[in-house]
């Protein structure tokens, strides 16, 4: 009995030494492609294919929402604070026929007063619900799996006519780098005049 305690202990102990096997079919974080725009994080799966994706979903939307409906709000937003950050500028130099003039450009909305706040929300709650045929809802907007986020066939201009994929594709990244910056943009405008009480220029 104690020569077989010795000789099982031997075994245990030699089996330690052994090369392990390797599992393909087990994949680990080591493993995981990672994020270029923060790369202590795993890169977002959903956001691959999407022009003007760098990985960033440090809070990993894309895994909880609809890809197509989250960049639609990107895209929407960043067009909204495009014209945002014109409007903050030229509010400071310029004010409509019949207003009265305020250089801070956040005491615009107090000056135009609530009911003209309140037709722009009404009127681009119209637009919203008349450009998405009434799907406005993140369930439903994108029940047309052709739609493809923020492209509405607005081109006044004829931007996008006798372009090539890889223009388009350019020019949406343009659009999409831009749009980020001016989120950013009005943001830091905004607080500027409530920190220091003085109009932006």
């Amino acid at each position: 009995m104690k020569s077989f305690a010795v000789l099982a202990a031997f075994l245990a102990s030699a089996s330690a030494f052994a090369p392990q096997s390797k599992s393909n079919g087990v994949t680990t974080q080591l493993n995981a492609e990672m994020s270029k725009s923060v790369p202590f994080l795993t890169y977002p799966k959903n956001l691959k294919g999407y022009v003007g994706d760098t990985g960033f979903d440090p809070l990993g939307f894309s895994d909880y929402f609809d890809i197509k409906w989250l960049r639609e709000s990107e895209i929407k937003h960043g067009r909204s604070a495009m014209l945002a950050t014109v409007g903050f500028v030229l509010q400071e130099f310029w004010t409509i026929p019949g207003y009265q003039h305020v250089d801070d450009s956040n005491l615009g909305p107090s000056v135009v007063g609530t009911s003209a706040m309140l037709q722009i929300v009404f009127w681009m709650g119209v637009l919203e619900f008349w450009t998405n045929k009434g799907n406005v809802t993140m369930e439903t907007m994108f029940s047309d799996p052709a739609r493809v986020p923020g492209n509405l066939g607005f081109d006044p201009m004829g931007l996008a006519k006798g372009k090539s994929k890889e223009q388009i594709a350019e020019l949406e990244l343009k659009e999409i780098k831009n749009g980020r910056l001016a989120m950013l943009a009005i943001g830091g405008m905004i607080h500027h005049n409530w920190v220091t009480g003085e109009p932006l220029f």
